[in-house]
């Protein structure tokens, strides 16, 4: 695992992908850190963070829209299931080879949010803020980081699951992108399902299950209010390990068809 995760990895700094991936992740985080902060004269970071995930729904497909498709076309599928590796170990390296990538974006971009934490901070100090050591400001900033996280690991096993599935790059990411913006989509048919009086419009418990299931932003909400979600934590590693385990069953069907 360890040998396909540093191949993968380098992989994604010896083609343009990586390098466009982490120019247009870290140029969309501080244009929407500026937009979203700076010009509206706000702490709050929710637009910021929210915003960010849409974009997501673009850029993670990008990022992993070579994972599998590259191997097939290349004719190099064949060296990877012969090599003395196992399935898991090839599917768990590319995966953690493109987290890497992501949540190194991520953290380098939190650079952005230096000032707010520190002025948050200050403020909490200063009001003899008791709730928490890093005011509500870091709390909720760590908390909103903490999701994100998660739902880039989602998204990633959601993209290499569709890589595995063709050796067409363009195809990878169409799809890709149709998945991760239906999973979003669904918050807003999941708020439509109630009226404003919290009565369900949608009566089919199947459907209503079904759609809460796949509502990957309903989880998020808690995040971004300081709080640390751990039913939201099993959901997204949840999420994460089906898609990865579903990688893992294609080449297991493709090593001995």
């Amino acid at each position: 695992m360890l040998a396909i995760y540093k191949k993968e990895l380098h992989s994604f700094f010896i083609n343009p992908i990586g390098y466009v991936f982490c120019g247009v992740f870290l140029t969309l985080a501080a244009g929407l850190c500026c937009y979203t902060t700076l010009i509206s004269a706000s702490y709050s970071t929710n637009s910021y963070f929210y915003i960010m995930i849409l974009c997501l729904i673009v850029l993670i497909p990008i990022l992993t829209m070579r994972s599998f498709s590259e191997e097939r076309k290349m004719r190099t599928e064949q060296m990877l299931l012969t090599a003395p590796v196992s399935i898991i170990g090839m599917v768990v390296g590319k995966f953690l080879a493109a987290y890497t990538v992501f949540a190194g974006c991520l953290l380098t971009s939190c650079v952005n949010l230096i000032p707010l934490f520190v002025i948050g901070k200050a403020e909490a100090d200063l009001n003899q803020d008791a709730i928490t050591h890093i005011g509500p400001v870091g709390a909720q900033i760590v908390a909103s980081l903490v999701g994100v996280l998660l739902i880039g690991g989602a998204f990633i096993a959601i993209g290499i699951f569709v890589s595995s599935l063709t050796e067409n790059q363009l195809s990878a990411v169409i799809i890709s992108i149709a998945v991760l913006a239906v999973m979003v989509l669904l918050n807003v048919v999941n708020q439509i399902g109630s009226d404003s009086s919290g009565t369900r419009l949608i009566n089919s418990y199947v459907v209503r299950f079904i759609i809460d299931w796949f509502c990957i932003l309903s989880r998020f909400s808690n995040f971004q209010y300081g709080i640390l979600d751990w039913s939201a934590f099993l959901y997204y590693i949840s999420l994460s390990f089906i898609f990865v385990y579903l990688t893992v069953r294609v080449y297991e069907r493709r090593r001995w068809a």
